[in-house]
This record gives structure tokens, C-alpha cells and sequence, in this order.
């Protein structure tokens, strides 16, 4: 039975499959103080021939109001993970936004091991939606 309060959100690009899911934190937010916490866990699926390694990533986080914050940086959770084929790599990280919601989306900047050839992989825009929001798609 599919979760609708957290939904997944897949894309594939080059044979690299990525799911999100995000879970509000209401432990660690702070709505009265414009604090809203986020959960989101990444599975990242190697679906092709080839061996990939993941180098850096790039985030592209909105809140409600339409700031956008451009996070990039190397690996995920200070890795940088290697798969090979039908291997994959979880993990979990955490945003906060000034708002009630917001979105995320972005990209992992990838290199396939045999041939040092460098790709971009896309991460699915996915919705952060606290129970203070209003219903609304992004």
C-alpha cells in the first residue's frame, strides 16, 4: 500500500535510478520561531552495464515565499559512493526551511569508472509539506 502522506519521487537518468521520500521532523521544528524540519531518504540504484561513482552533488532547496538556496558540495553524508551494476546506496539528510513548505530538487555529478567519462544524474523534485501547510502541489 503506497505511503500518501510520504510519497516517493523516482527519476532515472543514464540508467541511475533515484527515490526520494521526505518525512517531516515535528520533533525538531519550530513553527512558532519559522523552523521546519525535514527528513528526506535517497536510494540511489546502479540499473546499467557499468560501474558509477557518485563525486558531488548539487541542491536547489525552495521555500514557500520562493527563495531558493543552492547547496553543492562533495559526495552525500561524506561518501562518495561506488556501484557497480545492481548495486545501490541509501541514505538519509535533513533540510530546514523557514516555511511551512517548500520543494527540493537537484543533481548528482557522476563518472563511470571505465572510462572517467562525467555525467549528471537528476534527483526528482519532491515536495516538503509540514502539517501547518496547505495542501498544495509544487
Amino acid at each position: 500500500m503506497a505511503d500518501t502522506r510520504n510519497p516517493e519521487f523516482t527519476a532515472v537518468t543514464q540508467d541511475v535510478r533515484v527515490t526520494v521520500r521526505a518525512y517531516y521532523l515535528a520533533d525538531q521544528s519550530e513553527p512558532e520561531r519559522g523552523r521546519y524540519v525535514w527528513a528526506y531518504r535517497v536510494r540511489i540504484a546502479n540499473e546499467g552495464r557499468q560501474a558509477v561513482q557518485l563525486l558531488k552533488r548539487t541542491w536547489l532547496i525552495t521555500d514557500a515565499q520562493g527563495r531558493t538556496q543552492r547547496v553543492h558540495g562533495e559526495g552525500v553524508v561524506g561518501e562518495t559512493p561506488a556501484l557497480e551494476p545492481g548495486e545501490h546506496f541509501e541514505y538519509t539528510s535533513a533540510t530546514p526551511l523557514a516555511t511551512a513548505s517548500g520543494f527540493m530538487r537537484g543533481q548528482y555529478h557522476m563518472v563511470v569508472s571505465a572510462t572517467g567519462e562525467n555525467f549528471d544524474v537528476e534527483i526528482p523534485g519532491f515536495s516538503l509539506d509540514s502539517p501547518q501547510a496547505s495542501r498544495r502541489l509544487h
